[in-house]
């Protein structure tokens, strides 16, 4: 029975439910035991399931969060004049701050201003600063940060600062970083190891290039460009920084095309998103001649299918997921894209993909070749499109792994297609 099995193999358990909360929630009350596994996995990154919208959540967490702090730290604020008017309070039952692996710094911003206000508006930064010492010490360690826009507190100062983030995994922070700050996440954050980058249109902070070069190992890299216009400058030196890191890159993420080679020195690079927002009159040369022999991921939007069809067919086989959206092409380009996946693509799970009238032949050619393919969302924008022939092939030549389908359509198909 469960109540008998060792406390490491519980863990075990309710960690691979912990993306189903209501499940580990109803868990909670089983037992002792039970509640004492599941509480730390609840609580190692809350920030998603907290709604700081609305006014009774914002209010609780806040109370949580003040409930930490200790009898030293609730005298230092009543001696400036700060108190929570809470004469006799009661210890929470777990210290759910160690329990934190995520530290979103925007949300802890948005918790304290609503701690202050509900004192006094001028007290903010000494709430704050006994705050974030209750969150930063050495008795915590974080493995995520993020830090929001215009951040100008030197977390790197508090005490224990750099024992807590001696295992940190992830950094998300704006370019326009404050320089004070970026010089001791410099400091503290060499075990990065997925970087992401808000990048905005101008006045960028250059020296953000020393925070990559001081990353021992990048995975990951994510870059987020905030408008249509793109600081060019800035980009081109931000891009040659990760040429350090060419050979561990395995995931690159950008929202505008990259420049010109910068994808080719990625030798490892096992996926790769582009999620464009801009019009199609931009240069997309960075992918001429370049070959990703280990690419196993393909998402992109508003990319050009010849770009992409090129792309794909200098892949050595081992794509495995391929999601091409916002990008309307002619019948050629859509019969190319997809003959190129055919042919290149023989453990492919999963496509999203347009599909023209006109070439419904082609994906019965595709689904005959990918045997792995396991689910297929179809974009249809054709009025006339051809439905009873589109259900045939699927019902022909679907692959018996084949078993999730989706379509997304303006005009639906009649009831006895589906037949």
């Amino acid at each position: 029975m469960l109540f008998k099995l060792n406390n490491d193999i519980i863990y075990l358990l309710f960690k691979g439910l912990q993306d189903d909360k209501r499940i580990l929630y109803s868990c909670l009350t089983v037992d002792k035991t039970w509640c004492k596994t599941i509480i730390p996995i609840l609580w190692k990154e809350p920030w998603s399931r907290i709604n700081l919208n609305k006014r009774k959540v914002l209010l609780n967490i806040s109370k949580v969060i003040i409930s930490h702090l200790s009898d030293e730290s609730r005298d230092n604020l009543k001696r400036q004049g700060v108190d929570f008017f809470i004469s006799h309070h009661e210890k929470p039952l777990f210290n759910y701050i160690r329990f934190f692996r995520h530290l979103d710094l925007n949300s802890l911003n948005i918790i304290i201003q609503n701690i202050a206000f509900d004192i006094k508006k001028s007290a903010f930064s000494i709430v704050r600063k006994e705050i974030f010492n209750l969150f930063i010490n050495e008795n915590t360690r974080f493995t995520h940060l993020y830090i929001p826009y215009q951040f100008n507190y030197q977390i790197h100062h508090i005490p224990g600062a750099k024992l807590c983030f001696s295992k940190l995994e992830f950094l998300s922070c704006s370019t326009r970083i404050n320089d004070e700050v970026l010089i001791g996440l410099i400091e503290i954050c060499n075990s990065v190891k997925e970087l992401e980058l808000n990048i905005d249109m101008n006045n960028n902070n250059y020296e953000i290039v020393k925070l990559i070069k001081a990353i021992k190992r990048l995975y990951n890299i994510r870059f987020i460009a905030n408008g249509y216009k793109y600081d060019e400058p800035f980009y081109k030196i931000l891009e040659g920084s990760l040429i350090k890191h060419a050979n561990s890159i395995q995931y690159f993420n950008s929202t505008r095309p990259p420049y010109p080679k910068i994808i080719s020195y990625f030798v490892n690079l096992s996926r790769l998103e582009l999620g464009v927002n801009c019009n199609n009159m931009m240069s997309w040369n960075c992918f001429d001649n370049i070959t990703l022999p280990f690419l196993q991921v393909l998402k992109v939007r508003s990319v050009p299918v010849k770009v992409l069809t090129d792309l794909i067919k200098n892949t050595r086989g081992h794509l495995t997921k391929i999601k091409i959206d916002y990008i309307m092409h002619d019948e050629i380009n859509n019969k190319s894209i997809i003959q190129a996946i055919y042919e290149n693509c023989p453990n492919l799970e999963y496509l999203k993909l347009l599909i023209r009238n006109n070439n419904i032949f082609e994906l019965e050619n595709l689904l005959i070749n990918c045997q792995y393919l396991s689910k297929l969302y179809i974009i249809i924008n054709n009025n006339r499109f051809n439905w009873n022939y589109l259900f045939e092939v699927l019902t022909k030549s679907s692959p018996t792994s084949l078993f999730n389908f989706k379509f997304c359509f303006l005009w639906p198909p009649q009831l006895i297609s589906l037949k």
